[in-house]
Formats: C-alpha cells, structure tokens, sequence
C-alpha cells in the first residue's frame, strides 16, 4: 500500500474516504484548570504530513455531544478524508458536572480558547499518547472550526475582539499558529442584537468585535436559523462574522437550515431541528473543501465544491466571498 502524505492527494478530488483511527480520552494535565484536559484524536490510518484541525464543541440540549464525543458526522469525514481532528471537552461540557460556582462558568468562554491553545503547545503529548500518530502531524497547516458557542470560541482564536465585563479589558486571543477557520452558525454581534435574557446573563457576548477577525474563514449559516432565544436580528445573526471582519472570508448560506445545519452534531441526534442528510453531507463536503484549499493554497478543491453546489434545479445554498 503506498502511504500518501496530505499534500500529495489529488488536487481538488475528495476521493474514496480512509479507514479511521479514533482515540479518547487523550488526557492532558493541566494545573489551574478546573480538571485536566480531555481530548478526542482523529485521523487517517495512513498518510503523514496531516493536516490538523481543532473542533470546538457547541452548547446543545445533549450531555454528550457537548463534550469530545459529539460531532462524529464532521470528525469522521475530515479524517477520513486526510485531516487530523482533535475534539477537547470544554470545561462547559454536561458531561463534567461542574459546580455552578466554578470560576468561568456556565460558559467559559476564556478557557474554551485556551483549551485550544494548550493543545497547540502540547501537541508532542498527544503524539505520544497516540503512537499511530507519531511523525504524521503538520504543524504548520492548522485549522480551528466550531459549531455555536463553539463557533464563538473559533472567532476569537481567529482574531475577533470582546471586552471582559469583569475588568474591562479588551480580551485577544488570536493566535496565529491557526491559518483558517470555519465558524458552524456561530453567534454574531452583541449591543442590541442580543435578546433582554442573553444580555444579562452571558454579557461577554455584548461587547463582540469582528474588525479585526483577519484569519481566513468560512462562516456557515442557516437562512432558517433565528435563534430567537439569542438574538433579535434573526437568522441574518449568523451571518455577522462574515459581515463584519475584514476578508479573506466567505459565507456559505444552507437553504432551509436551521440551527443544526441538517445534523452536524450528531448521527440522529433528537435536538436536530432540521435533520437532512443531504444537508450534512454539503457541509462535511464545503468545508472540507475550504480548508483543504486554505492550507494548501492553489489546490482547486474549494472552486470545484463551490461549482457543485449550484449545478442542478435544487441546490442546497449559496456561496459568498470577499478578499
């Protein structure tokens, strides 16, 4: 069998999908930190030069999908498709339990980005804990993505900006080993798009500011995706990533979708909304794309999948960009 690096698959060809490792818990220790860190590791049983991308969870109905284990249908198809996917459980996850007076909670909106940095720093760890993986990662081709909060949590390792309500400093957490992002119906601006409720109880989200998001991104939204118990703008919310950061950026707009983008959570997870296959299956394949020809850089994959998108009578979106 010819062992491939992830640079040398075809330009532009998803191709037939790997077999895939999975490991978990890889546990990091991680003093300060509520308890150590946990994470899910992903990846093609063959291939060296992988490229790397952290997968930031979302705060759903769900104990466990909020947690390392959730978002199989994104994990399993970048891996199987010549990605190394790392899943952390954030310290908001049900599945820990945390005391409700835990410094950061509910949402540990701070500590979720660190989380991804930590991984970043200790990526010799996580090899080690994984001996498939020894000598297969490219670090210099990384990729952060999240669906939600998770989405949040990817916009400020990309470069967006908040102020900390509890000292009133401008918080920046770029962090500029992460070369792309793909922010899944991630929460748009504060100030008076947030509702009366979001407002008071999660006020980091007020202060949120794109105009200096720089790191290349591909913001996915529902058109159907009000998520009226965040914000009072409708599902246009969703787009505000995209609207409001300086480029290079792009939007992708799924027809009819609502919060769950058709399932990316989760095989038949109940708090799908809006369950369609076809629907997961075009965001698995997009943003695949997107970040095969962001850190391959004039790999066609990205035109191809924008081209597939509207060929037909039906299609599934649009697609949006900006330099």
């Amino acid at each position: 069998m010819r062992i491939m690096s992830a640079s040398t698959y075809p330009a532009g060809i998803v191709g037939s999908p790997a077999p895939v490792l999975s490991v978990s818990p890889v546990v990091l220790p991680a003093p300060g930190r509520a308890v150590d860190l946990q994470v899910r590791v992903s990846a093609p049983v063959t291939g060296n030069e992988l490229p790397i991308i952290l997968l930031s969870h979302g705060q759903g109905y769900s104990h466990h999908l909020s947690s390392l284990n959730g978002y199989a249908p994104l994990a399993n198809y970048w891996a199987a498709h010549g990605f190394a996917v790392i899943q952390p459980t954030h310290l908001s996850s049900r599945t820990l339990s945390l005391a409700p007076d835990t410094p950061g909670a509910p949402l540990y909106w701070r500590s979720r980005a660190e989380d991804m940095q930590r991984i970043l720093d200790r990526l010799d760890e996580i090899e080690a804990a994984v001996p498939q993986l020894l000598g297969r990662l490219d670090r210099s081709r990384v990729a952060v993505a999240g669906h939600s909060m998770g989405g949040h949590t990817a916009s400020l390792l990309l470069g967006a900006r908040l102020t900390d309500p509890e000292d009133g400093t401008e918080v920046n957490l770029a962090e500029p080993r992460i070369k792309a992002g793909v922010l899944l119906a991630a929460p748009g601006r504060g100030g008076d798009a947030l509702t009366k409720s979001v407002a008071e109880n999660f006020s980091f989200l007020l202060t949120t500011d794109f105009s200096k998001m720089t790191t290349p991104a591909l913001v996915v939204a529902g058109d159907k995706d009000a998520s009226d118990h965040l914000t009072v703008r409708g599902p246009e919310w969703h787009a505000d990533p995209y609207a409001l950061s300086p480029g290079p950026k792009s939007l992708l707009t799924l027809f009819d979708a609502e919060h769950g983008l058709g399932g990316i959570s989760g095989y038949d997870v109940a708090e799908t909304t809006d369950d369609s296959p076809e629907r997961v299956s075009a965001v698995q394949r997009l943003t695949w794309a997107y970040l095969r020809t962001e850190l391959f850089p004039g790999d066609p994959a990205w035109q191809a999948a924008r081209d597939a998108l509207t060929t037909g009578p039906n299609p599934l979106g649009r697609v949006e960009s900006k330099q």
